[in-house]
């Protein structure tokens, strides 16, 4: 049994369909999808994301999981890393990686990126080692503190280290562990020309996994049950079944795919060897995400990704360029949201349009149709310094088997993680089951 269905409970559950495995996914809400969700707005009709999620060409894991439920042709894959970004001042810049090997594409890229002073251009060459994981990094430091160490400027840091950790980590580079943040450049900069390229999905979420997930699942005999909270049984130290309200089905192994916060209730009443993987789940902290999504009546952008750094707003999607015309909104986006969260709506979408608009001049002139705010309170777990560790795959409970981000993959809390530890979930149920992976 797979308990959640988000992107790792469906990568785990279709590795294992893939190799002849039947399986029983279980998920709590009424939808699939977990915290990489759809729905549809209820003004416009339109199904709309609950954040927008980039992946990367480093997301190899996420690839192949695409790639075996057939969907891996609805993302938008550019020849190369370009972000448009327009700094507080409104200057609009450039930072484009040309297609060499690295790491002197991002040698080019620097050189090349007009935003930046000779002084930060040298700096940015200091960390290049540091950038692909070559050089130490301390434990216990914030990814400023490491930043600083490396000398690199206060404008570097604004225009490009702290928009990379807040898309990235989910939190500022005052908050969030340095060795987090190495995790991510070391893939994302290192030895594949195309591990930087961001790809955005040309579809909506339950379009790009869910749907095509279910479908690869059902067609293999496996079950999908959605609206069905689950709990953990356990007898004589083991796994012993799972129970949906009244209803106890035996079980020999079970896969738990879901966060953090939901994994106590989940085991309640666990064997002793679980109490630290519960208590440590318990004390990991979360971090917010707030989309504000614009109906504009004659506005679009020139680019389907802008980057606003400096703001409270870090980046403007055009899902009418990504997805084409079953979406017309724009998606601006706060990651590492702590301090505009419990915000009114009304504030949200009026600094968002006031953001927008400094931005980009022809936006104040543009009619606003709707406005739509998504909050996802607990997006992704605290990457803080001295952070709870995380536990691995394989718990000390035989037949019980831990997935999802917030598992030691030794990547942050991004879909690859998600996707990565439901493979090793997989595998470790293989190779419990005796059957090849």
């Amino acid at each position: 049994m797979v308990i959640g269905a988000g992107f790792a409970g469906l990568a785990a559950a279709t590795a294992l369909a893939e190799a002849g495995v039947r399986v029983h996914v279980l998920e709590a809400r009424p939808g699939l999808g977990g915290r990489a969700a759809t729905f549809r707005d209820p003004a416009t009709g339109e199904r709309i994301d609950n954040g927008q999620h980039v992946l990367a060409g480093c997301y190899t894991e996420t690839l192949r999981f695409l790639r075996r439920i057939g969907s891996q042709t609805l993302l938008h894959w550019p020849s190369s890393l370009r972000v448009p970004m327009i700094d507080e001042g409104g200057r609009r810049s450039e930072l484009a990686l040309p297609p060499l090997p690295p790491p002197f594409h991002l040698l080019a890229a620097v050189l090349a990126w007009d935003a930046l002073t000779m002084a930060d251009r040298v700096a940015m060459l200091r960390i290049g080692r540091g950038l692909r994981g070559q050089l130490r990094v301390d434990p216990r430091e914030t990814v400023r503190q490491w930043l600083v160490r490396h000398q690199q400027s206060p404008r570097l840091c604004r225009l490009l280290w702290e928009p990379l950790a807040l898309a990235a980590l989910n939190q500022s580079i005052d908050d969030a562990a340095a060795e987090s943040f190495v995790a991510v450049t070391s893939r994302m900069f290192g030895s594949d020309p195309d591990a930087a390229t961001l790809l955005l999905p040309a579809v909506p979420l339950d379009e790009l996994y869910v749907h095509p997930s279910r479908r690869y699942l059902e067609s293999a005999g496996s079950v999908v049950a959605a609206n069905s909270p689950a709990h953990v049984l356990f007898a004589d130290g083991r796994v012993s079944g799972v129970r949906v309200r009244d209803d106890v089905t035996p079980a020999r192994l079970v896969i738990s795919s879901v966060p953090w916060f939901a994994f106590e209730e989940l085991c309640a009443g666990p064997p002793s060897p679980l109490t630290a993987i519960a208590a440590n789940a318990a004390a990991l902290g979360s971090a917010p995400i707030v989309t504000v999504n614009l109906w504009f009546e004659d506005f679009i952008c020139d680019v389907p990704l802008l980057g606003l750094p400096g703001r409270t707003f870090q980046w403007v999607f055009d899902r009418r360029q990504i997805t084409g015309p079953a979406c017309t909104h724009l998606s601006l986006v706060s990651s590492g949201a702590d301090a505009i969260c419990a915000a009114p709506n009304d504030d949200l979408i009026k600094t968002a349009l006031e953001e927008i608009g400094a931005a980009w001049p022809a936006a104040r002139r543009a009619t606003v149709r709707h406005a739509a705010v998504v909050r996802e309170k607990r997006a992704t777990f605290s990457l803080k310094p001295g952070s709870p560790p995380r536990p691995p795959t394989v718990t000390p409970v035989p037949g019980l088997l831990l997935a999802g981000d917030w598992i030691a993959t030794g990547l942050p809390a991004t879909i690859e993680s998600a996707v990565t530890s439901g493979h090793r979930a997989a595998r470790a149920a293989l190779d419990t089951l005796c059957l090849p992976s």
